[in-house]
């Protein structure tokens, strides 16, 4: 098939939207206006060492602040006077640091730190399938839709040909640079219903890529529960001290040195890579280390809150810290449920008042002021989002589900993002929703976009290729970063 490079609906004087992969395919090796693929790739080539612009490469790290459940943008972070009774929120506006941006009084202290993030108030898209959380959740973390959806949203479970988490693209693509774990999901796994952990595997990349997962026993509601952290499988055992393990590992090369054809047979697994980063991280104890989250001060742990959410970023600020890439917090209530959830279908001003604002202001603001005032803010990336946002009016029904006149269905056409650190713009808020924040006025962002701009961070090209279980190439996210955000 014969096609012009070139972004779909772009003019083609805008030469810096460059070449991608999918030009390349598409185009295959037929000369066309004088370029082979060959051209082509070393035009890519000379693309690719120019960067991807400002924000290119600064981060050595991300948090993930993932409010599972779809937090309401209007009773946060976008509220909305001189508009009817059933849209305004029933909290009082309170002003920023920033000159003409209002949060709700739910949101004090993170009012105080706007000064130093990106506020995004045009995330959207248009739903295909994706009203009801799962299917969401999966599309932000993956950058794919799923083309399995019952009517009630519902998916099957995690699959080996899922499309990969985020997360496990990017220490693929970045593996930490000391023995450290790469990758830590906390404190609880996504998941909607019955439906467990979808969009939060490695997919068809295989479980090497999986995951730390750190699940403290404990009901969700249960605000003690980072402190019955138990990381026994990162301890060495009592009768195998250091020395006795290096001289197994000597002991296994010799082995392997002789037996070149299982060698061969197993090189596609790269189990001796495995096994090294697995040793060393148990040898050096710098994970059993980051998460004994008792060596912080009584003020620190305060200050985050003595919550399962603000204890989490807490330990996120010390995983990063000691070399891990990528930490995703996960909202420690499950959509669907009420008490802390933030699916709040009814009872949403005593719910986001008494326990889940309160919650989110303390912990995410403490996270970002303490990473900024340990110089880490400016290789971490921190981003907070849910996986859509609530209907601009209460008591209506937009997913199927009851709502009563004190709560808000989903709502993904417009909602709201955080983002700090790692180049990020400080200070500064990215598009504007319509008077009723039911769409974006200006500058809309689709997840996939958003995570474009991850991937970019980290100095990964969105559109670099990864193979899936057929062998089949796929971009990593079908979508372009925003260097709007980029400082």
């Amino acid at each position: 098939m014969i096609r012009v490079p070139g972004q779909p609906g772009r003019d083609l004087c805008d030469s810096h939207l460059g070449v991608t992969r999918r030009d390349i395919l598409r185009v295959g090796g037929s000369g066309m206006l004088g370029m082979g693929l060959g051209g082509m790739l070393q035009l890519k080539s000379a693309q690719a060492n120019q960067s991807g612009g400002s924000g290119w490469g600064k981060a050595k790290s991300i948090i993930l602040c993932y409010l599972q459940g779809g937090p309401s943008h209007l009773d946060l972070w976008d509220p909305k006077e001189n508009v009817p009774d059933n849209v305004k929120s029933v909290f009082k506006p309170v002003p920023t640091k920033l000159p003409g941006v209002q949060f709700t009084e739910l949101l004090p202290r993170l009012a105080q730190v706007i000064d130093k993030t990106t506020l995004i108030r045009s995330m959207s898209y248009t739903p295909n399938g994706l009203f009801n959380h799962t299917a969401a959740i999966y599309q932000m973390m993956t950058g794919y839709t799923t083309d399995k959806v019952s009517p009630s949203g519902q998916l099957e479970p995690p699959s080996p040909k899922d499309f990969p988490n985020f997360g496990s693209q990017i220490i693929r693509l970045r593996p930490p640079s000391v023995p450290m774990l790469p990758f830590v999901m906390m404190p609880r796994p996504l998941q909607e219903s019955n439906v467990v952990g979808k969009g939060g595997t490695a997919g068809f990349l295989g479980k090497a890529y999986d995951p730390y997962t750190l699940y403290p026993p404990g009901d969700d509601l249960d605000m003690t529960k980072m402190d019955k952290i138990n990381v026994s499988d990162l301890e060495m055992r009592a009768d195998v001290y250091g020395r006795r393990l290096q001289r197994r590992e000597r002991l296994r090369d010799v082995i392997n040195q002789g037996m070149p054809e299982i060698d061969r047979a197993v090189k596609n697994y790269n189990l001796n890579e495995y096994y090294d980063q697995a040793l060393a991280l148990i040898a050096s104890g710098r994970a059993r280390d980051a998460f004994a989250i008792e060596q912080e001060s009584r003020e620190i742990r305060d200050r985050y809150g003595r919550t399962t959410f603000g204890q989490s970023c807490l330990l996120a600020r010390r995983l990063v810290e000691a070399g891990t890439r990528v930490v995703e917090v996960v909202w420690p209530k499950v959509a669907n449920s009420d008490n802390h959830s933030w699916d709040v279908h009814n009872g949403l001003t005593k719910r986001m008042k008494d326990q889940s604002g309160p919650m989110l202001d303390q912990g995410l603001s403490a996270l970002i002021e303490d990473l900024d005032e340990r110089g880490l803010l400016e290789e971490t990336l921190v981003v907070a989002v849910g996986e859509f946002g609530r209907s601009p009016q209460r008591g209506v029904s937009t997913s199927g589900n009851g709502n009563s006149d004190d709560g808000r269905d989903h709502w993904p056409y417009c909602y709201t993002a955080l983002m700090a650190g790692a180049g990020i713009k400080r200070g500064y808020v990215h598009g504007k929703s319509d008077q009723t924040a039911s769409a974006p006025l200006e500058d809309p962002i689709h997840p996939g976009e958003l995570l474009a701009t991850i991937y970019e961070s980290f100095g990964i090209a969105p559109d670099t290729i990864v193979y899936n279980h057929l062998n089949q190439p796929r971009e990593l996210v079908k979508s372009e970063s925003v260097p709007a955000l980029y400082a």
